[in-house]
């Protein structure tokens, strides 16, 4: 079992950067590969960002590739992701997820986290 508690959101201007972290209990969180999720108002949860568990291979939605970078801690159990030059479309609630492996469906992770509110003022 892993409980997961996301921070580091908030309300910043367009072209500005943020750092969000996802906190893991349990001693299993390095064998999890872990996803971020965002979910705009009327939108469906999307795809963010994923990171296999050893953090050897990432993947990203093309919409941040280039400006968002994930990253692990497992000595910390926590996964950031880092991200840079935001656009008013970013603005969302973002999650981080754990499960078996990287990939891209939600459904396929087990955990959630409650979320963290993004805002991004143009």
């Amino acid at each position: 079992q892993v409980q997961l508690v996301e921070s580091g959101g908030g309300l910043v201007q367009a072209g500005g950067s943020l750092r969000l972290s996802c906190a893991a209990s349990g001693r299993a969180f390095s064998t999890y590969a872990m996803g971020w999720f965002r979910q705009a108002p009327g939108k469906e949860r999307e795809f963010v960002a994923g990171i296999t568990a050893s953090g050897g291979t990432t993947n990203y939605a093309d919409s941040v590739k280039g400006r968002f970078t994930i990253s692990r801690d497992n000595a910390k159990n926590t996964v950031y992701l880092q991200m840079n030059s935001l656009k008013p479309e970013d603005t969302a609630v973002y999650f981080c997820a754990g499960g078996s492996y990287l990939n891209r469906r939600r459904d396929l992770y087990e955990y959630w986290g409650q979320g963290t509110q993004v805002t991004v003022s143009s």
